[in-house]
């Protein structure tokens, strides 16, 4: 999906082109980009305990600062260029991650803003430059609408990818196969003779999902059908593969465009075909849209609740009374009394009216048991479910758009009584 535009001069001197060429190459690494994007947010967010709101605001400052030095260069080098894509990937990753578990957005609110935001950049980009090419970023405000639409795109891809895993419940594995299928479809298309820019950018939201979808497969365990790796370790082995994919580019150049005349790109402009094929992607938009509906009507629970749907345990289920007996004797007392402060700190907030600070406050709630799933769930997973199961209304009515006080309250005592 590439297009190549003639350099032009800017001001008293000239950039060459600032993006690279697009090859296997660029979609290979976009899509270990993501993953890293997806895996390495979830594991300074959750497995450090930085938090959400702290981890969005470091990452904030990092991409300014990597954005500037990008910024800076006269031309593409493949270092800087994919470290910003890396750190971009994880900032619009964090931005939608707290539009809904700190804010309560719904995801499809989430995916039609980010979406009517996207529409608007490349609306205000080709109204200024008359061109959306990815081969025409020879001009700083080319390049800061590209990196823009990079930024939307991420977050609309974030918000798109978990509305699809809230509508159809579908595990780690199979929510590879839509958007890999997607973009399957999207390169037929341009190989037969869609628009270049068009199918480009499809292709770019498209692989956000499913490198997060990827990510997620990977560190999710084995108990939920995932391969187990953790969040830490799927980073660890992308960000190396990022690390030697960069290198190799660097130097064997193969993805630099070095010419400042324009190269053809053996490719005609054929207006009938390109609306044709225009309107066989807006088919299969269609069609992906009645898959979704479809599989929203069967019989699922969203694979978005608690990080991953409860498992499976043996032996009738408790009480409350049990569970609590449970907890208090098999799980560590430290533990549960960290659990126990959040809650009651909760509690306090919202007692006092102090919504957004509940909301902030419950979150260090789901981080830290989270974070102890691994081993608090196999000394009892009978246990374990009980609490979990009970810990999702909280998270629920304290981050809901429009809070119902007593549903909180009613929540966060119900949770109380099982820590005991």
């Amino acid at each position: 999906m590439t297009q190549q535009a003639t350099p032009v001069d800017v001001g008293a001197r000239q950039m060459l082109n600032k993006v690279p060429e697009v090859t296997i190459w660029f979609w290979v690494i976009k899509i270990l980009c993501t993953t890293v994007g997806e895996s390495f947010a979830d594991w300074i967010n959750m497995t450090l305990g930085v938090g959400l709101v702290n981890t969005a605001v470091l990452f904030t400052i990092i991409f300014a600062v990597v954005l500037t030095i990008q910024m800076s260069l006269r031309r593409y080098v493949p270092v800087a260029y994919w470290l910003t894509v890396v750190v971009v990937s994880v900032t619009g990753t964090l931005y939608t991650d707290i539009l809904t578990d700190q804010l309560g957005v719904p995801l499809w609110i989430s995916t039609t803003v980010f979406s009517v935001l996207l529409a608007a950049v490349f609306g205000i980009w080709y109204a200024r430059e008359r061109t959306l090419s990815i081969h025409s970023i020879v001009t700083l405000p080319r390049e800061a609408f590209y990196w823009l639409a990079v930024l939307v795109t991420f977050a609309l891809g974030t918000a798109a990818g978990d509305w699809t895993l809230e509508l159809t419940g579908w595990g780690p594995g199979k929510s590879v196969l839509l958007p890999l299928t997607l973009i399957g479809i999207v390169t037929l298309a341009w190989r037969l003779g869609a628009n270049e820019v068009l199918t480009f950018w499809l292709a770019y939201i498209l692989t956000r999902p499913l490198g997060a979808n990827i990510g997620d497969w990977l560190a999710t365990p084995s108990s939920e059908k995932g391969l187990g790796l953790g969040t830490f370790v799927t980073s660890v082995v992308f960000l190396g593969a990022i690390l030697a994919t960069v290198v190799y580019l660097s130097i064997s150049r193969t993805d630099v465009i070095e010419s400042r005349e324009a190269r053809p790109t053996g490719r005609y402009a054929r207006p009938e075909r390109e609306r044709a094929l225009l309107g066989a992607l807006v088919a299969v938009s269609l069609a992906t849209v009645g898959l979704l509906a479809w599989a929203n009507q069967q019989p699922h629970a969203s694979a978005l609740e608690a990080e991953g749907p409860a498992p499976s345990c043996s032996g009738s289920p408790l009480d409350q009374a049990r569970a609590a007996q449970q907890v208090s004797s098999k799980f560590p007392a430290s533990s549960v009394a960290h659990y126990r402060t959040i809650a009651e700190d909760t509690l306090q907030l919202v007692n006092s009216g102090d919504q957004p600070g509940a909301a902030h406050r419950v979150t260090d709630l789901e981080t830290a048991w989270d974070a102890d799933q691994d081993s608090l769930q196999p000394k009892d997973c009978q246990a374990w479910t009980y609490v979990d199961q009970k810990i999702d209304p909280v998270l629920s009515a304290v981050r809901a758009s429009s809070p119902d006080k007593a549903e909180e309250q009613q929540a966060l005592h119900a949770l109380l009584t099982t820590l005991g």
